[in-house]
């Protein structure tokens, strides 16, 4: 028999942005071998959480996911929905809205994030009371000048990939002391779940450092400074096999009348980055094209090039967005199409 430590993980009920929650549970297991089945579900206090009342405050865990910790001994990370004590899904849980039982639905996402200092409350880069070098030489920089986080960043590379997510890279972004990570998974679900656990790591992670990631889509307020999204790469079969701009076009189509109802599950604040400046479409228009990435959606060169089959990317969920709510809306949007 040997101790297994079980890191269960879940969203909070906070509004307009949810945040991780998780909680160690230390059990007894003979020949582990990291499967849902062999574990059970747990709770929690939902009062402390803004997810239940005090009295009636247990929260259901019900795990869906589980990956290797790589950081511990004998450790997995568990991924959980958030159940109401009658077993129905809480109304904070996403997750449970996404309608992708098949995993018809790729999804790739792009996280992008800033690194902030703890003790200047100021992304790595920016010296106190000033700014550094104006946008230009930090997006995939290389050198001590430009580059700042990179141990943070390979580190956290290193965690998600030996965690058994679906890791695909990483580079500087625009702004400095800004960064991006990129996963994909094949199925709706599992691509949340990735992101969540991928989140948790780096944000464990920055523990250590001395730092704190901020996910605001445009934590440098109203300046010339980049913001942060998490542009979602989707695909079905359709967008895969059907070679017809027509159909594309009219999957395009469907996004426009539901515009807001994108926005409004795209993440908090993004109005702040959607303004049609700094590679981004006006929060208030929809547009599509090809290869453009001053568009709402952009169609990649290579699915044109490839006959028209391929995915579309969704560039306008802000980087605090949760992948879940993002794909269920994508998901709905596009089946409404077909």
């Amino acid at each position: 028999m040997a101790k297994i430590k079980l890191e269960y993980l879940w969203l909070d009920g906070y509004e307009p942005t949810q945040n991780l929650r998780s909680k160690t549970k230390v059990e007894e297991h003979e020949n582990f071998q990291g499967t849902l089945e062999e574990i059970g579900n747990w709770s929690f206090d939902g009062s402390s959480t803004k997810q239940a009342e005090g009295g009636s405050s247990d929260c259901l865990l019900v795990p869906v996911a589980i990956y290797p910790d790589p950081e511990r001994i004998n450790g997995w990370l568990v991924m959980c929905e958030v159940m109401n004590a009658d077993g129905t899904p809480h109304p904070s849980n996403g997750r449970a809205t996404i309608d992708d039982d098949n995993d018809d639905f790729w999804f790739g996402f792009e996280q992008e994030y800033f690194i902030m200092d703890t003790k200047t409350l100021l992304p790595l880069g920016f010296p106190v009371g000033g700014y550094p070098a104006p946008q230009g030489m930090y997006y995939c920089s290389v050198g001590g000048k430009n580059t700042h986080g990179r141990k943070l960043v390979e580190e956290h590379a290193n965690l998600c990939i030996d965690a058994g997510i679906n890791f695909e890279g990483i580079n500087q972004e625009v702004a400095c002391g800004q960064w991006e990570f990129q996963l994909f998974a094949k199925g709706a679900k599992k691509a949340g779940d990735e992101i969540w656990v991928a989140r948790y790591l780096l944000d464990r992670l920055t523990e250590k450092y001395g730092y704190y990631i901020e996910y605001h889509p445009k934590p440098l307020g109203d300046t010339d400074w980049n913001g942060s999204g998490m542009h979602a790469n989707f695909s079905n079969e359709v967008l895969r096999t059907c070679g017809s701009q027509e159909t594309y076009e009219r999957i395009c189509e469907a996004f426009r009348p539901v515009t807001k109802e994108h926005i409004a599950v795209y993440g908090a604040y993004n109005e702040q980055r959607l303004t049609g400046k700094h590679e981004t479409a006006s929060i208030n228009d929809f547009s599509y094209g090809v290869s453009d990435r001053g568009c709402s959606i952009r169609i990649p060169l290579m699915t044109v090039q490839k006959g028209w089959k391929g995915w579309l990317e969704d560039r306008r969920p802000a980087s605090n967005g949760d992948p879940y709510k993002i794909a269920a809306r994508i998901i709905k949007t596009v089946k409404s199409a077909l």
